[in-house]
């Protein structure tokens, strides 16, 4: 065995340098670095943890939550509004809308956005400010309507301010140069104020809702039932994935009465005139047409109306938001005669052959009261009386009738109360009595009052809404149905009835059809072929000795004419107020083309059914009728509505320009 050569100093040499497996000072140091390490990371998490938890909970809870679900409102569309031919009257359209999401949104962002919107930053800021109690994810509107530079703007601003969130809405789409606007209205975002209210209780901040005319009597009907978009966005508020839609539902399309050709004609017959035009239906008490100028245009209302156009309006000496047909309460003039005429027939004061004799005046109660034909009229009977006008005539019966008959009888045909008319605002007017003098005056009624009543003045006042009602009912027998402009079964329209005397009432309609075709006051009424009947009217609103020393045109007299068609079992009933027309037989000619319309397009309508009859029975077949395109279904309203080839035929019936479209 051969054994390796032995150094002298190798147990020296390991015995001073121990293996490095047993040196202790190279483990800690590393442990130390480890430590050092771990302290650091614990530390920036602690920290972290304290900014989240602590510092700023509240913000960051926020931005988690933006990098959620969210649902982004899809606006129900309100109901149409169509004529009683299935016409389509307003519409909607689409457009984009801009809200601002809360939750989101930040102070230094509402300056620039304003600006960069054109809106006005003390408005936006109040808005933002209005609404800070409501929960964070409920949204505001700031702008409808945005036009292709608003677009842009929101497009190239979007990473800057992700609180600004597009959608698409629809909006109204009225008739154009005012036609209708004071029996549609206009809707607008509801009100502090509204929002205070009962009815209103189910709305919230920013809706828009009906705020006149029909838009505001039929809010809830026309409203429809916002859908939702759920959307999942990131911590900045930009649309990631579409994960659900809930459709909206549209509010429920409403059949107004009003006959587009008509209302055209109507509008036409009072353009730069101020007053009012009511054709009704007395048969069913149906408004036909409805005008009253001057008018406004509620396309400016369908957004927040500009302060210039809403002052332009506001100012406006002559109220165009004024419905003249409801709201004007004026002196009727002589179209309360043939009242006074049945008042003194019903109650037995006279017969149709009671005379009187006018010299151009008479003295009563110590008073000389004029007739408006200076030269008088002769003697006059009952019929003559009602064809010529005559006030001494009527200055007489009313002292005999008496005042509290009068009234019994203008309360009979609804004067001094709403008609009932399905629209805002309808004002009352007056119907003098005894009652009514001791009550609001605590005085007595002296006789000597009487006289200017029984003429249609006085304090009477009347809206021509009641005055087409009166007379419309007294001409169908006494029978007074509720004006209303939507459609409806006549089982639920609401009728007053009073048993008149027909001898009676044929004696004044005769009396109104001397005035129109037997040389009295309306002769421009007339039209060949149609036995029209009316009364003029010329309310005074001063007395003649004041008017004549002023310059003032407002004080010219109103004029009135009330006409209805045919004689016998009346289909239509027109009132037209001229303010300061001067002469009834000037208004005359309005309701002349009113009612020539009516029956022109009755005829064509009856004309084409005959030729239809008379092919089906030439060639033995059922000839599917041709039907206008209709409105297509929506939901909520499952069954179009049909317009006849018939009705379609006569669009532009007896009218100088063409009804589609009417925007």
């Amino acid at each position: 065995m051969i054994l390796p050569p032995t150094d002298p100093n190798l147990e020296q040499r390991i015995s001073e340098k121990p293996p490095l497996r047993d040196d202790t000072r190279f483990a800690a140091g590393k442990i130390a670095v480890f430590q050092y390490a771990t302290v650091i990371i614990f530390l920036f998490l602690i920290s972290g943890f304290w900014r989240l938890q602590v510092q700023n909970p509240q913000f960051y809870g926020e931005r988690a939550q933006q990098n959620s679900i969210k649902s982004v409102p899809i606006p129900g569309p309100r109901g149409r509004l169509l004529d009683r031919d299935g016409r389509i009257i307003v519409d909607n359209h689409s457009s984009f809308q801009l809200i601002l999401a809360r939750e989101s949104a930040k102070e230094e962002h509402l300056r620039p956005i304003a600006q960069g919107l054109d809106l006005d930053y003390g408005d936006l800021l109040t808005r933002m400010r209005r609404v800070s109690k409501q929960p964070k994810y409920v949204p505001i509107v700031i702008k409808d309507e945005l036009s292709p530079a608003d677009l842009a703007f929101v497009n190239s601003h979007q990473d800057f301010f992700p609180e600004m969130v597009l959608i698409q809405a629809q909006r109204r789409l009225y008739p154009q140069n005012g036609m209708l606007a004071h029996v549609i209205g206009y809707t607008g975002e509801i009100s502090e104020q509204e929002l205070d209210l009962p009815e209103f209780g189910k709305y919230n901040q920013g809706e828009m809702v009906g705020k006149f005319g029909i838009e505001k009597q039929y809010n809830d009907s026309l409203m429809g039932v916002d859908g939702q978009r759920q959307v999942v966005v990131d911590n900045r508020g930009q649309v990631r994935q579409t994960i659900g839609t809930k459709p909206a539902v549209p509010g429920k399309d409403l059949e107004l009465t009003i006959d587009l050709d008509l209302q055209t004609v109507a509008e036409l017959a009072m353009e730069k005139k101020s007053g009012s035009i009511v054709a009704l239906d007395p048969r069913n008490g149906e408004v036909l047409a409805m005008v009253s100028r001057p008018t406004f245009d509620p396309n400016k209302f369908t957004v927040r109306i500009k302060t210039r156009d809403w002052r332009e309006i506001a100012d406006n000496p002559d109220h165009p938001l004024m419905n003249r047909a409801i709201q004007a309460q004026q002196a009727p003039g002589s179209t309360f005669k043939p009242i006074v005429a049945l008042a003194g027939l019903e109650t037995g004061t006279v017969d149709e052959k009671w005379s009187t004799h006018c010299s151009g005046g008479v003295a009563l109660y110590g008073k000389y009261q004029r007739c408006w034909e200076k030269r008088g009229h002769g003697t006059l009977s009952m019929h003559s009386g009602i064809v010529h006008s005559c006030d001494v005539y009527f200055y007489t019966l009313g002292s005999k009738v008496g005042i509290n008959n009068l009234a019994f009888y203008g309360d009979l045909v609804g004067f001094g109360q709403q008609t009932g008319i399905d629209l805002p605002h309808e004002n009352t007017g007056l119907m003098p009595s005894e009652k009514w003098k001791l009550r609001n005056y605590r005085t007595k009624w002296y006789a000597g009052e009487t006289p200017s009543v029984a003429i249609g003045q006085g304090a009477l006042i009347v809206t021509p809404l009641q005055l087409a009602k009166a007379i419309g009912g007294m001409a169908v027998g006494g029978r007074w149905y509720q004006p209303h402009m939507v459609r409806k079964p006549i089982e639920e329209v609401k009728m007053s009835e009073w048993k008149l005397d027909p001898e009676h009432v044929k004696i004044v309609k005769d009396g109104m059809y001397g005035v129109v075709n037997e040389g009295g006051t309306g002769v421009r009424a007339a039209l060949p072929h149609l036995e029209v009947c009316g009364k003029t009217g010329s309310a005074q609103l001063a007395s003649n000795d004041f008017v004549k020393g002023s310059s003032s045109k407002d004080l010219k007299d109103n004029a009135w004419f009330v006409g209805f068609a045919p004689r016998e079992n009346p289909e239509i009933v027109v009132v037209a107020l001229w303010e300061h027309g001067e002469h009834g037989q000037f208004a005359a000619a309005i309701v002349r083309d009113v009612i020539k319309a009516y029956f022109d397009k009755k005829q064509r309508i009856t004309e084409v059914q005959a030729g239809q009859n008379k092919l089906q029975a030439a060639f033995g077949l059922g000839l599917p009728s041709r039907t206008a395109a209709a409105p297509a279904a929506r939901p909520g309203n499952p069954e179009p509505v049909i317009v006849t080839g018939a009705v379609m035929s006569t669009n532009v019936a007896a009218t100088p320009t063409s009804l589609t479209p009417i925007y």
